[in-house]
């Protein structure tokens, strides 16, 4: 029973289990022998010819929290930027990590935050402060700047650290007093901009509309005038047949008639004449119509 219950306990010994979101590092004497990243349980050599290191491959996420930099037009940000990580799941990565921070996530959580600083202050180089911050969010390229910082740190933390990048974001970006003061005066230069473009465009198109309906006035006054011109010489076309008719039919009246249009064009409610009542066109008033010559013949002979 003795022996039976030693070799349960170093067949016990001899048997490793590996977790899931873990691996597992079998390690003779000290040095890596092997990596296990399959779950469930695995066989090695009791201790002290071989022991079992667990490597936490679960997912984490590091802050690297406010950085003050520079971007490409000479002014300051305040960012803070976020990277999600893990330990890559290969054997080669795992013993990188075993090596650079001796298996110690804290560690590589630290250097990750210093290398994403230095990073920060490389990639806002490269950006404007418009690009970052701006009214017209078709101008404003975050995503390119993420994109720009992850290329940055990526191959330097698998070569390194044996670290897979699984993301990185902009946590936070503020600006400092100096940079938002320079920031609220260009947008307001910028707002003066394009309120000066749109009048002047707006006064350009008032005076076109203006000219073109000063020229529509003046072809409508021009078709009005001759018309009237074409209506005042049919008038007075038909006004000459009528007085034609009149003098015709009876020359006496056509005189009367046209002595008092004479009177109604000379004379106005505010206008004083003396004139003698022998005299054209006032005769006429005093001696009535002239009686026909033939008339007047045949009273001398009565």
């Amino acid at each position: 029973m003795a022996a039976l219950l030693v070799l349960a306990m170093a067949a016990t010994a001899c048997f490793v289990q590996v977790r899931v979101g873990e691996a597992t590092v079998i390690t003779r004497f000290g040095n890596p022998a092997r990596v296990l990243t399959d779950p469930g349980l695995a066989w090695r050599w009791p201790l002290p010819f071989e022991a079992a290191v667990p490597v936490d491959l679960r997912l984490r996420t590091t802050s690297s929290g406010l950085q003050d930099v520079g971007t490409r037009d000479g002014l300051r940000i305040i960012v803070q930027a976020y990277i999600a990580w893990q330990v890559a799941p290969d054997s080669e990565s795992i013993q990188r990590f075993m090596r650079a921070v001796q298996n110690q996530p804290d560690e590589a959580a630290r250097q990750i935050r210093t290398l994403v600083g230095s990073a920060l202050e490389t990639t806002a180089s490269g950006f404007e402060l418009a690009d970052l911050v701006n009214v017209d969010a078709s101008r404003v390229r975050i995503d390119a700047f993420e994109q720009r910082l992850r290329e940055q740190i990526e191959r330097q933390l698998i070569d390194t650290y044996g670290v897979r990048v699984v993301q990185v974001g902009i946590e936070r970006l503020t600006l400092p007093k100096v940079t938002l003061d320079a920031t609220v005066d260009r947008m307001r230069a910028e707002r003066e901009t394009i309120a000066t473009e749109r009048t002047a465009e707006g006064k350009r198109k008032a005076a076109e509309i203006q000219s073109a309906a000063e020229r529509d006035a003046r072809i409508m006054e021009a078709d009005a005038n001759v018309k009237a011109a074409e209506i005042q010489a049919q008038s007075q076309v038909q006004a000459a047949e009528i007085y034609g008719k009149a003098y015709a039919g009876a020359p006496e009246l056509y005189n009367l008639l046209r002595s008092l249009d004479t009177l109604g064009t000379i004379v106005t409610p505010n206008t004083r004449l003396v004139l003698r009542t022998d005299a054209a066109p006032f005769r006429v008033l005093v001696d009535g119509p002239a009686l026909p010559a033939h008339a007047g013949a045949g009273h001398d002979h009565e």
